[in-house]
């Protein structure tokens, strides 16, 4: 962690502080600075680059349950930018629009180059409703359609792209030198500090993301007062907590003037009633036992309880974080009585039910009960028998794992368009790697396996399997010549990109 801080300090001194920038809803005349300075392509080929350290780390999580539950909200907040106007054919086109999520206690989110918006557990933990979280996404998405990051890039002439990419990942390094729980990854604890104390928005900048996010967050159907709430929220809750578990609001400063115009807007907006409460307590009660894995906090949640006459969120939040504590720890009785209560409170409300018997299906499968784990799935199919939504697919191909192979060959095929849509969903990539195998397909197996690998951007390990797939198609007697075909035309491209990214490594490094 000394040499993580040590970094950051770096950067803050290496970067100087961005300019004031006029408040505005569109871009135009200081859009053109940032554009001349970090082009769009160029701003989504930092954050790719970012990313792909991100990615690879152990803090970066893909839970498909929550993730889903963060796409319900980030997804119509992207709607609303766009129909407002705030997202151009150029940056629709060129930038990722990805909300990603961060294993870690602290209460953080960050906007990093070209379209990526990162979430802590410790975020979501700590909100009590949908339209609170919301409104920070809607905040850090506002940077990303303003262009904050390119205007505050664009302030230091003498950097270059790569140099900065280079601080930005020589951080990365320095902290993994470490090999302290913690310290291991820019996105650790201290990550939104190195990136966004590099970036340093103003104040104008802040004021302007407050601005246009409540416009894009009310336009998106979420409670204006969202916003206003998460102000409060976080101020009060720094003032009693000093122990660095609030890094946003180092990166994100509240003051006297942010809060007073996040709640004198609620003067022109109606009131909205709140809506989805306990589908948000199910994703709050799963983020705060995934946030913190050690057997002594699960534990503590394990032992949440509430009362029969407790309200239903109360009870909704101790038996999901039970149930789900006690799968982690193995304990099958406990996980029942825990799914029992929070099945109870969940009545009445779809989305949680739904969430509830997700729960019930990965506790199953954890137990190698498949049989039931599919009866759980069941309601969540559409009318043709396919899965509902993603989280539903990959809890759907690991019961498919254990019946017979039509089953399973249906389960890849679905596996498989959802990859011809999202070739970057490394997750799917590799269940579908395990389907193939298990059908006898090792062809389309190790394919899998290094599409997998190359989403998660170790290129390298792409073309270890690829090569491998090419070996076996030369040796094998019967040989899937379409998947032979594809093999090698993804490895020359593979290999092609392997090939840009050393060059632009050894530049950096010059």
């Amino acid at each position: 962690m000394v040499r993580l801080l040590a970094a950051v300090c770096a950067v803050s001194l290496l970067v100087p502080a961005a300019p004031s920038v006029v408040a505005q809803s569109r871009l135009p005349a200081l859009g053109e600075t940032a554009s001349d300075d970090l082009s769009v392509g160029s701003e989504r080929r930092l954050g790719d680059q970012i990313m792909r350290d991100i990615r690879r780390d152990p803090d970066y999580l893909d839970d498909p349950v929550l993730l889903e539950y963060l796409q319900s909200l980030w997804d119509p907040l992207v709607t609303a930018a766009r129909q407002r106007g705030d997202i151009g054919p150029d940056l629709e086109q060129r930038f990722a629009w990805e909300a990603f999520l961060v294993r870690d206690r602290s209460v953080n989110a960050f906007a990093l180059p070209g379209g990526y918006v990162g979430v802590h557990l410790g975020l979501i933990a700590m909100t009590s409703t949908r339209d609170e979280l919301a409104s920070v996404l809607a905040h850090e998405l506002t940077h990303v359609t303003q262009r904050h990051i390119a205007r505050s890039m664009a302030n230091s002439a003498r950097q270059s792209l790569i140099g900065l990419a280079g601080i930005i990942l020589g951080m990365i390094a320095a902290s993994r030198s470490t090999r302290m729980d913690g310290a291991n990854a820019l996105i650790t604890g201290g990550q939104a500090v190195a990136v966004q104390g590099q970036l340093n928005f103003s104040r104008d900048a802040e004021r302007e993301a407050d601005r246009i996010g409540f416009s894009v967050l009310t336009q998106a159907g979420f409670a204006p007062g969202g916003m206003a709430a998460m102000f409060e929220k976080l101020e009060h809750n720094s003032r009693l907590n000093d122990s660095g578990g609030f890094p946003y609001l180092r990166t994100h400063p509240l003051n006297a003037e942010r809060i007073g115009e996040a709640r004198s807007r609620l003067g022109a907006t109606s009131a909205a009633a709140p809506v989805g409460v306990l589908a948000h307590t199910a994703a709050q009660a799963r983020a705060r036992v995934l946030m913190d894995a050690r057997i002594e906090s699960l534990r503590r949640w394990q032992a949440l309880d509430a009362p029969a006459g407790a309200p239903a969120a109360e009870r909704l939040m101790a038996g999901y974080a039970s149930a789900l504590a006690s799968t982690l720890l193995r304990d099958w009785s406990r996980a029942d009585t825990a799914l029992q209560l929070a099945q109870g409170a969940a009545r009445g409300d779809a989305r949680a039910q739904r969430d509830v018997a997700l729960l019930q299906a990965q506790s199953l499968l954890a137990r190698g009960d498949t049989e039931r784990a599919g009866e759980a799935l069941k309601p969540f199919a559409k009318a043709d028998g396919q899965p509902s939504s993603r989280a539903v697919m990959l809890l759907s191909a690991q019961v498919a794992m254990a019946r017979d192979k039509p089953t399973l060959q249906r389960a890849a095929e679905e596996l498989q368009t959802w990859t011809t849509l999202h070739p970057q969903d490394a997750t799917v990539w590799s269940q579908l790697g395990r389907a193939w195998e298990k059908l006898d397909q090792p062809l389309r197996a190790l394919r899998a396996e290094a599409e997998s690998r190359i989403a998660l951007g170790d290129l390298i390990g792409g073309v270890d399997r690829l090569r491998a797939g090419q070996r076996l198609a030369r040796t094998s007697r019967s040989v899937d010549f379409i998947e032979a075909s594809v093999i090698d035309a993804r490895l020359k491209e593979i290999e092609a990109q392997a090939r840009r990214r050393e060059a632009e490594d050894r530049q950096r490094e010059g």
